[in-house]
């Protein structure tokens, strides 16, 4: 069987006399069809799946979820939503199958709120754009705890988590999730599939958490991909100069040590070279 038609974003902002919320960056998937290839994708490991969502919205996700997750905790932040939310699935409240917290996602404890949810753990989520940085960091610092994450995001920010070193749109961030998680790009969202529609299409990105990890997230780990990053254009030998409080030499003795070229530039190196040179500086 399948479900009734849910009722549009837009019909339902009219109806409890709302409108999406530009600071808050409200972008509402509308196609229920989406919404449900990505809630298998973040149930993929059974029906006692325990999710963490950010951003209930209007529950197109949240609605997916349910038939498939064992558990969802379901985290908004837009307190006009969450009566509208409370009386839509009043059913799964009273049956402990869903909680929704009200809360700014990036301040939320990830590992406390895991506890109160079976395994295996998934961190899922439309992600409003101008918070895809933090939240995206929220993932990586919790690695540890989740199995798999599943974000909605710009086709531009998909691209660069899932990017290759040498690539132009590697970053710090492409290392920073792929040392704790392999990353995928599953599919692309083009812009009409939103209300209010943004000016830019997006794409599904899918983070299998690594057991054990490619690199432990070490201050050195990160203030060498920060640095080599923040100053793209440069050499190593240049943007690693003063790196963790150590002295030109110093990171010359150590990325010989770890087969490092400093004449090259951050954008070509892998996790693990990364890796390699926070251990021999940090000896």
């Amino acid at each position: 069987m399948h479900d009734p038609p849910a009722e549009s974003p837009k019909a339902a902002l009219v109806r409890l006399g709302l409108s999406p919320k530009k600071s808050f960056g409200q972008n509402f998937l509308a196609d229920q069809n989406l919404a449900a290839r990505i809630a298998e994708l973040a149930t993929q490991g059974g029906s006692g799946v325990g999710v963490i969502e950010l951003g209930t919205g209007l529950g197109a996700l949240t609605r997916p979820l349910l038939r498939n997750a064992g558990r969802v905790i379901s985290v908004e932040r837009d307190r006009d939503l969450i009566p509208a939310l409370r009386t839509e699935f009043a059913e799964a409240l009273d049956a402990g199958s869903l909680e929704i917290l009200e809360a700014d996602a990036k301040e939320i404890d990830i590992p406390t709120l895991l506890m109160r949810l079976p395994r295996p753990h998934v961190l899922c989520g439309n992600l409003p754009y101008q918070l895809t940085g933090p939240l995206i960091e929220l993932a990586v610092g919790a690695a540890e705890r989740l199995d798999r994450v599943v974000f909605l995001v710009q086709l531009e920010v998909a691209n660069r988590l899932c990017a290759a070193p040498g690539s132009k749109v590697y970053g710090a961030l492409t290392v920073f999730v792929a040392a704790q998680y392999a990353a995928r790009r599953a599919f692309v969202i083009k812009r009409g599939a939103f209300h209010p529609q943004p000016g830019v299409d997006s794409a599904v990105v899918v983070f299998d958490a690594l057991r054990p990890p490619r690199a432990a997230e070490t201050p050195a780990f990160r203030a060498l991909v920060q640095a080599a990053f923040a100053k793209r254009r440069k050499t190593l030998k240049n943007a690693w100069s003063g790196v963790h409080g150590l002295s030109g030499e110093a990171v010359a003795a150590a990325a010989q040590r770890a087969n490092i070229d400093l004449t090259a530039r951050g954008e070509i190196l892998a996790v693990e070279d990364f890796a390699r040179m926070a251990q021999e500086i940090t000896k």
